[in-house]
């Protein structure tokens, strides 16, 4: 390189001022103006080195279409198949999957076969699209609950997965048991509101043996924001060689159980509540309401 001259004279110092910029996130034009610096070759040589900041890449429009394509042509897909598929330029094609291997050739049946195949794999993910967007729709519907709606959701959860007491078998206490881990934040957010303390509350693990237990136990006392010591002892369920199990694999938790303490009076109120509700919900005129 030549020495610079004139105004560029201290090309050491403008290089590190240039290289400063240009890692606080300055495009070229933007040192440009800021060290009044016109001549591009000057400028390109002051951050030589220096990757552009990422806001400065343009992104590729085609790089998700791209992908697709030699995703597609992996899985044997024609340059005409690919082309409709996309609704990319068949040159586009030929230019993104050239250096891939040729599918091999199938018989017309083998052809139908996949076309029926990529048809409903389509219709499942239209369908699938449509199902989320009915849950989506449904879960803004519901909004923000108030104190007596989450009051009267408690009582019916309580009534449908809690203990009951029976004639036959007097069990006067709150017990609950579920593994669905957001049906457990809202039976704890339902005793919040009920005004129950946390430390009346003890937590059990039931479990198939060949669970990795310790997991378990540690997923519910996350999903409970408690200490595993407030934990009791982990009950196993024995595996039965003639049953056939779906609930394996690691995303296997097991059941909790949830006990509160001296209970007995919140029992009896919380069965006065479920026969008010029924009460409430089967009177005769309740069509008539407005």
């Amino acid at each position: 390189m030549t020495h610079a001259t004139g105004k560029y004279a201290d090309f050491e110092g403008l290089r590190e001022r240039a290289v400063a910029l240009r890692r606080s996130g300055y495009s070229l034009r933007q040192i440009r103006d800021e060290l009044k610096i016109f001549n591009n070759d000057i400028l390109n040589q002051l951050v030589k080195g220096e990757p552009p900041p990422a806001w400065t890449k343009r992104p590729n429009a085609k790089d998700d279409l791209r992908q697709k394509a030699r995703e597609l042509r992996l899985q044997g897909w024609t340059y005409d198949q690919i082309e409709a598929e996309l609704g990319c330029s068949r040159s586009s094609v030929s230019l993104w999957v050239r250096d891939l291997p040729k599918p091999e050739r199938r018989t017309p049946a083998e052809q139908a076969k996949l076309a029926a195949q990529r048809r409903w794999e389509h219709e499942l993910a239209v369908r699938d699209e449509e199902r989320q967007k009915t849950k989506e729709a449904a879960k803004q519907a519901i909004g923000e609950l108030s104190p007596r709606e989450l009051f009267v959701l408690g009582v019916g959860l309580y009534w449908a997965e809690g203990t009951k007491d029976k004639p036959h078998a007097r069990r006067e206490r709150v017990a609950f048991v579920n593994s669905d881990p957001s049906v457990i934040r809202v039976f704890l957010a339902w005793l919040d509101l009920l005004g129950v303390e946390r430390a009346r509350i003890r937590y059990r693990v039931m479990i198939h043996e060949s669970a990795d237990i310790e997991a378990a136990e540690k997923y519910w006392a996350e999903i409970t924001q408690t200490d595993r010591t407030s934990f009791g002892k982990t009950t196993l369920k024995r595996h039965n060689p003639k049953t056939v199990r779906k609930n394996t694999g690691d995303g296997y938790r097991g059941c909790l159980v949830l006990t509160v303490r001296q209970s007995a009076e919140l029992y009896r109120r919380i069965e006065g509540w479920w026969c008010g509700i029924v009460g409430a919900a089967t009177a005769s005129d309740l069509g008539n309401r407005t």
